[in-house]
């Protein structure tokens, strides 16, 4: 007997679905993936609603995974809402529509559940090991840190310093000006004391980064260097250079929306956040003297999912 799953995750800027089935070993077959740039924080993050335009997007693009989900026969459905529904004024009048038009009953989590269940899909993807490292989560909403290993998690929060935020405070012009990369960076110094503090406690030596911004910079790094084989099917895990890492940061920051949008790899929908993301990976890396940059494409639907056949 096979069961089929269906797994949303509502991000502050992209909607993700994923139909998998599981049988009775276990064994998982994705049968369906998609994501979808909804940007359900446009227009209205820096004030705590969610606008009338990003909730009609938000709700086409719930109707089209109903259809899919549907057409799959998966009769579990879970959704999981995050930072910007969680912080919206009007984000429980958004939950009601939602299951009104479609049926999808959405679990609308906090910060630190969001951080454990990234962490379990980041485990799920086989990154960690014994060695301490630092998960981080760039959302447009929220970023989530996570100090752990292969074992367990010594320390989590989530903070509010989404890409999507940050753009609306500093990106005021493109290229990206040099004050507004100090500007940004004094900011996340000032805004991630606890993490300074937890950091100087657990001494990880690895960054590892969670799908969406750190999934495009490799898919730039593997292009820059004429490897497809990205593009045919994204790795559960996969490694970052540091170098490399640096020399499309230096490239995102040097080039204006245009530019960026013709480098071989980048996405439509993150041509600009990954400028103000790009800046947050560089600041993690230094601040906390990180030798090694390792990528999960695995987040917090798989960690739902992991979490799910662990019952």
């Amino acid at each position: 007997m096979t069961n089929r799953l269906a797994l949303i995750d509502m991000g502050t800027n992209t909607f993700h679905l994923l139909v998998t089935e599981v049988d009775e070993q276990g064994q998982l077959t994705e049968l369906y993936k998609t994501k979808v740039p909804v940007r359900l924080g446009q227009g209205g993050i820096s004030n705590g609603a969610i606008t009338p335009e990003a909730s009609e997007r938000a709700l086409k693009t719930l109707r089209g995974f109903r259809k899919i989900i549907d057409e799959f026969g998966a009769k579990t459905v879970r959704a999981m809402a995050t930072s910007m529904v969680r912080n919206a004024s009007n984000g429980d009048d958004f939950i009601k529509d939602i299951f009104k038009q479609t049926d999808i009953q959405v679990e609308v989590i906090d910060g630190a559940r969001e951080a454990e269940l990234i962490y379990y899909g980041v485990r799920f993807a086989g990154v960690l090991d014994e060695q301490t490292a630092l998960i981080m989560d760039i959302g447009g909403g929220s970023v989530e840190f996570i100090l752990c290993n292969q074992n367990e998690i010594f320390w989590k929060q989530s903070f509010e310093l989404g890409a999507q935020r940050l753009m609306d405070q500093f990106f005021t012009a493109d290229p990206i000006p040099a004050e507004s990369i100090a500007a940004e960076k004094a900011y996340l110094d000032e805004r991630l004391q606890s993490l300074t503090e937890a950091v100087a406690k657990y001494k990880p030596t690895i960054l590892v980064g969670s799908s969406g911004t750190f999934d495009t910079l490799c898919d730039m790094d593997a292009l820059r260097k004429s490897d497809t084989s990205r593009q045919q099917s994204i790795p559960a895990a996969a490694a970052l250079a540091v170098e490399d890492y640096y020399t499309i940061h230096h490239d995102l920051l040097r080039k204006n929306h245009d530019e960026r949008l013709a480098i071989p790899g980048m996405l439509e929908m993150r041509v600009d956040m990954i400028v103000l993301a790009s800046i947050a990976v560089d600041f993690v890396l230094q601040k906390y003297k990180l030798q090694e940059i390792r990528v999960s494409s695995y987040a917090l639907k798989e960690g739902v999912l992991y979490e799910m056949l662990q019952k």
